[in-house]
């Protein structure tokens, strides 16, 4: 079955060497699931080819190749960040992670979530203390939240608005009313979203691609904005 559909698989693993992107066709552990039938509770209905050719999750997770693992190298080209549009002292600060950042986000190759909506989020102040870009080790843990995002798109059938708040370092975190010490934003595992969608309809969405074992976390409906983090166990509010 998976050779049939060996035209849309999704490069998945991704490094970054020199200005190019590294990548592996692989499965990703972390969202891996038995079977590769759709789920009928799937609320956008499509046929399988179309469905695998807008999404980056299926039923067993990111799609993986059944060939021998090889590598494939290419340059990653633009990264589609334009700093005139963030605060100016706050891309002074991000020094040379800024572009770093931009382009490891740009391999992954997200579908309905922008590159300048992703680093806006962290581009951010409350009083005299900035946010910042998350530590480079801790980059790889917003990916699987951000693959779960852009499957939300597909699902609501309409793209992220706004990125409100992603990563958020301990002193930023401390100033942001009802942010909790513990907070999964502090590691880089979690979104808070806006859809042009209902924020029902998002959260319903959320849910229902996590109980098709594609990720585990965090769900939470708010008036304006939903949340979403990959936090390894589920909890809904």
């Amino acid at each position: 079955m998976v050779i049939r559909y060996q035209a849309e698989l999704t490069i998945l693993g991704s490094s970054l060497s020199s200005g190019h992107v590294s990548l592996t066709l692989m499965t990703d552990p972390a969202l891996r699931q038995e079977g590769d039938t759709p789920s009928n509770s799937d609320p956008v209905p499509a046929s399988r080819r179309s469905f695998l050719g807008r999404s980056l999750l299926t039923a067993s997770g990111l799609f993986a190749a059944t060939c021998p693992t090889r590598a494939v190298s290419f340059y990653s080209g633009s990264a589609k960040l334009d700093t005139g549009d963030l605060p100016s002292e706050w891309v002074r600060r991000q020094g040379a992670e800024l572009h770093a950042y931009a382009r490891y986000l740009s391999a992954l190759r997200l579908r309905h979530i922008s590159i300048q909506q992703v680093i806006s989020a962290h581009a951010r102040r409350k009083g005299s203390v900035w946010n910042s870009l998350p530590p480079r080790e801790d980059w790889r843990r917003m990916s699987q939240t951000l693959r779960v995002a852009d499957e939300i798109s597909v699902r609501v059938g309409t793209s992220v608005k706004t990125v409100t708040s992603a990563y958020r370092n301990a002193s930023y975190n401390a100033r942001c009313p009802g942010a909790k010490p513990n907070s999964y934003h502090k590691r880089n595992f979690a979104l808070d979203l806006k859809f042009h969608a209902s924020t029902y309809a998002v959260a319903r969405a959320a849910r229902s691609i996590r109980e098709e074992g594609k990720f585990r976390g965090g769900v939470g409906r708010y008036t304006g904005f939903t949340h979403v983090d990959t936090r390894g166990y589920n909890a809904d509010w």
